[in-house]
């Protein structure tokens, strides 16, 4: 079974919104050290319950929040989107250092992401 286990925001000020998060939830906020420009958000102690999530700067002028799931394999899923009447929004690509990540639609209109953890990503 997967789970949630990060979520993303789309902000068309990244730096605006991670002092927002910041001010508002105490949230540690800062720049990603990989080849994107990305914010991670720390949202609470490993030892409580909940999940990180991170800003990215908006794309498409629709884009909000998305949920992102750990999956064994975003091929086997992407699969499974697009026979489920989902589709995918955004082919898979290497996250250095993370994995692979897939973009997807349900049949209701909603973006979320696949993940398949695999550190060695290069």
């Amino acid at each position: 079974m997967s789970r949630p286990i990060h979520f993303d925001l789309s902000a068309d000020d990244p730096q605006r919104a991670a002092k927002f998060y910041n001010d508002v939830f105490g949230w540690k906020v800062e720049k990603w050290k990989g080849p994107t420009d990305y914010w991670m958000m720390t949202t609470g102690d490993d030892t409580e319950p909940g999940i990180t999530g991170g800003i990215a700067a908006r794309i498409e002028p629709e884009d909000s929040t998305v949920m992102v799931f750990d999956v064994n394999s975003v091929d086997d899923v992407a699969e499974a989107v697009k026979s489920s009447g989902g589709e995918i929004r955004e082919q898979r690509k290497a996250i250095p250092g993370v994995g692979y990540l897939v973009t997807c639609r349900d049949t209701e209109g909603n973006t979320f992401g696949i993940i398949e953890a695999d550190e060695s990503v290069t």
